[in-house]
């Protein structure tokens, strides 16, 4: 079983025994897969049209806690059904786990049938629709980093996180020693994925003591983020059956790097598929749809950060000479900006260096492409690009530097509020005002060992 699964194979495979569950799932606001496990007859008889869950899915916090003052689910409206609608494109195998499949799913009103319009599928999908209308489509792809952790998650959570053992002790970056050490759990994580349907390039050490990255190959921008998500829950499976565990937070430690997802992406015909990024005649290979799109980037660079760190941690990481960055300017293969430009030819195409490995791939896509096709559809102006240490940079803009700037920079954006729209706009500035409320009245250990005796 290699590769995906269409509904005539999954009907042998349960037939002959292979597959007795169907995992069934949808991706929150967190970026999380959640669902149910369905047994697969059950699942060929009936949920393969559809199946029901609670709406307060897309209302809850990380700790799953039902947050008040949503306007599209709250107890005040009973907190009702919405539909699971299986995307049969998305059905493979899941092969860590004996006898399992799994599909992903769109979010339905329980009433209309219509797209929950704040649900993140929906939300990348309106943005694919606007390439779509034009002739368009978009490839992405996610360079996600982690740190490998050689003690289970009960651990962990035992322990509070604390003095946690590394899989290694030393920077590792391109280390093949070091990786070696970690391999057999990066190598079931490489052919998981790949007999999953889900094509890996590489796999490399990253710069933090056991952390790794492992690069997925690029795809349109719904599959890939479909990828990203059972990515991300398939390495902690595999971990955890490992008795390891894995985190892809963004800032782990003070002292240690950050884990981050650089995403790229290009613009293709749809019909021809021809790139529509590259030029040859220009100076930087770039033809002027794609100046057009990285000045969109550029100039809605801060209403866009909250979808690419949208926890308090996110921004801990941003931190100058890290390789994280603190500008949103643009420039040519120079790692120290927020936007590098790579290619040549077909392969022409912008990397955003803002998101780190917490981010939802769905929000993330959507919100860069919204920014790309504002530039696109006002023409803007690309200014040249940064060819020094930008972290150095005064006249370039910054980053913002706290959830509280991302969510002002997003609230009074009409850019964002026009392309995603303002009850989605809402809806996630809702999720993330709860978010820093809850953090704002927790005490730290910093605090506590900064203050505890000397205040």
């Amino acid at each position: 079983m290699n590769g995906k699964l269409d509904l005539e194979t999954l009907k042998r495979l349960v037939e002959a025994g292979e597959i007795d569950t169907v995992v069934v799932a949808m991706t929150d606001m967190q970026g999380r897969l959640l669902g149910k496990r369905v047994a697969a007859r059950f699942f060929l008889d009936s949920v393969v049209e559809e199946t029901q869950g609670c709406d307060y899915l897309l209302t809850v916090d990380m700790e799953m806690e039902p947050v008040p003052g949503y306007e599209a689910a709250s107890w005040a409206l009973g907190y009702g059904d919405f539909v699971f609608k299986p995307d049969m494109n998305t059905l493979r195998p899941v092969p860590w786990l004996e006898g399992t499949a799994l599909v992903l799913c769109d979010l339905l009103d329980h009433h209309s049938h219509e797209d929950i319009p704040h649900s993140p599928r929906a939300i990348l999908r309106k943005q694919l629709k606007r390439l779509a209308d034009k002739g368009w489509k978009a490839y992405m792809a996610s360079e996600l980093e982690f740190y490998v952790i050689d003690e289970p998650y009960d651990v962990a959570r035992e322990k509070d996180y604390k003095g946690l053992k590394h899989a290694g002790w030393y920077i590792e970056d391109y280390h093949i020693f070091q990786t070696t050490k970690e391999e057999p759990l990066i190598r079931a994580i490489r052919n998981g994925m790949e007999n999953c349907g889900i094509p890996v390039e590489v796999s490399k050490g990253e710069w933090g003591p056991g952390q790794e990255e492992i690069n997925l190959r690029y795809a349109e921008a719904l599959e890939m983020a479909d990828r990203h998500v059972i990515y991300k829950n398939g390495a902690k499976e595999i971990a955890h059956l490992q008795g390891k565990a894995i985190t892809f937070m963004a800032k782990l430690a003070y002292d240690l790097a950050g884990s981050s997802c650089h995403i790229h992406s290009s613009l293709w015909n749809a019909k021809s598929e021809t790139p529509l990024f590259a030029d040859e005649a220009d100076g930087h290979g770039m033809s002027q749809l794609f100046k057009h799109y990285v000045a969109g980037l550029v100039a809605c660079g801060p209403a866009v950060t909250y979808f690419l760190a949208p926890t308090i941690n996110s921004y801990k990481r941003f931190q100058a000479g890290s390789f994280a960055p603190t500008k949103l300017g643009w420039s040519v293969d120079n790692r120290t900006a927020g936007f590098r430009l790579l290619g040549p030819g077909a392969g022409t195409r912008i990397e955003c260096r803002i998101p780190g490995a917490d981010c939802n791939p769905y929000l993330a896509y959507a919100a860069l492409l919204a920014a790309g096709l504002h530039g696109i559809e006002n023409e803007l102006e690309l200014a040249p690009p940064y060819s020094g240490n930008v972290y150095e940079a005064a006249e370039v803009p910054d980053v913002p530097k706290t959830l509280r700037d991302a969510m002002t920079a997003l609230d009074e954006s009409e850019v964002m509020r026009e392309a995603l729209g303002d009850k989605v706009v809402e809806h996630y500035l809702h999720a993330g005002r709860w978010e820093q409320q809850e953090y704002d009245r927790r005490v730290t250990d910093w605090e506590v060992i900064r203050n505890f005796e000397r205040a």
